[in-house]
């Protein structure tokens, strides 16, 4: 019996060993990133001592099976009237450091909400295993790197907030996993690529507040799952796809302040369901299409300041709007605006 217990207590202690410390290559990426970042006023890294690094350190998580590093979640605390009084924040600078990349068993790379500069790392694509890249709301410059469309695991990406230039990757498609792509306020230009026409899991794709040109592709609203398209205030041109407007998955659809221009077609259906409907500040001419009317729904509509003309169509939605939806237009006319 004594034979058995010290047995289970040393497989007890092996184990415990193995879920609280880190591997060697683990450990050694975590202090170098640890020593390319700076917080002084929190003490988050003040946990960051020892080789346990799976039970007492601030935002380390690993996986319980094989021991090694599956989580780093360290998000930018809110602003504190402690600290803004004393001029002081609760948010990480510096750098990230490319060995974060030789964490070969990630999942979640989290730093939204910091101050972290500098350029994503080159070789992130050899996390083969991240499901969610958050690195929102930093100061990160440069181009999105070509390695990153090799995550074919991801399914949460958000890189929006930040200073990043360049075109998307032409094969940003090959993130066949990916529900979320949020990438909005940067500096991104080119076209969107044909590429995402085959993400067959994106729901939201958020590209607002950036320098994104070209045309809007017919096929995006052919996309089934997709159910947020936020493209507004870019420098996007041409017409606008009769198959936006006649999807039947789309439900947020934000085009504003772009050059969009020509009719809005009339592909309107029983069963288009619009929470928000946003084709303000373009250049829009003709009338407002009669098949909005048989919309299923519309909540929020904004055609404001384009070049539309004509009688504003009645009944739903059109009875529930304000003049503010219609305003700025060449020559449009009934309620809620003049009498025709």
């Amino acid at each position: 019996m004594s034979v058995l217990l010290t047995t289970l207590t040393l497989l007890l202690t092996l184990i415990s060993a193995v879920t609280s410390s880190c591997t060697p290559s683990d450990l050694a990426a975590l202090q170098a990133f640890k020593s390319s970042l700076n917080e002084p006023y929190l003490g988050i890294f003040n946990t960051w001592s020892g080789t346990n690094c799976c039970s007492t350190w601030y935002g380390i998580s690993c996986d319980p099976t094989t021991g090694r590093v599956a989580d780093i979640n360290l998000r930018g605390e809110s602003e504190d009237p402690i600290f803004e009084k004393a001029g002081r924040t609760g948010y990480m600078t510096g750098g990230i450091p490319e060995c974060v990349a030789s964490l070969s068993y990630l999942r979640i790379l989290d730093l939204v909400g910091n101050q972290i500069s500098g350029k994503i790392p080159a070789n992130i694509g050899n996390l083969q295993r991240l499901t969610v890249l958050n690195l929102a709301d930093n100061e990160l410059d440069g181009e999105i790197p070509a390695s990153l469309t090799a995550l074919t695991n991801m399914k949460h990406l958000d890189l929006s907030s930040n200073k990043l230039t360049g075109q998307l990757p032409a094969d940003f498609g090959s993130l066949k996993m990916l529900s979320r792509a949020l990438l909005s306020k940067n500096q991104l230009t080119g076209a969107i690529p044909n590429s995402i026409s085959g993400m067959y899991r994106l729901a939201d794709l958020d590209l607002s507040i950036n320098k994104i040109s070209g045309s809007l592709p017919g096929w995006i609203g052919s996309m089934k799952v997709l159910s947020t398209l936020n493209l507004d205030s870019n420098m996007i041109s041409g017409p606008l796809p009769a198959s936006l407007l006649s999807s039947t998955g789309l439900g947020i659809l934000n085009l504003s302040r772009n050059a969009i221009e020509g009719n809005i077609p009339d592909a309107f259906g029983p069963k288009s369901y619009f929470m928000a409907l946003d084709l303000s500040y373009n250049k829009l001419k003709g009338p407002i299409p009669g098949s909005l009317s048989s919309a299923a729904y519309v909540g929020h509509l904004d055609l404001s300041h384009n070049h539309l003309c004509g009688t504003i169509p009645v009944g739903t939605p059109f009875d529930h709007l304000e003049a503010s939806s219609f305003s700025f237009n060449d020559c449009l006319c009934g309620n809620p605006l003049r009498t025709c």
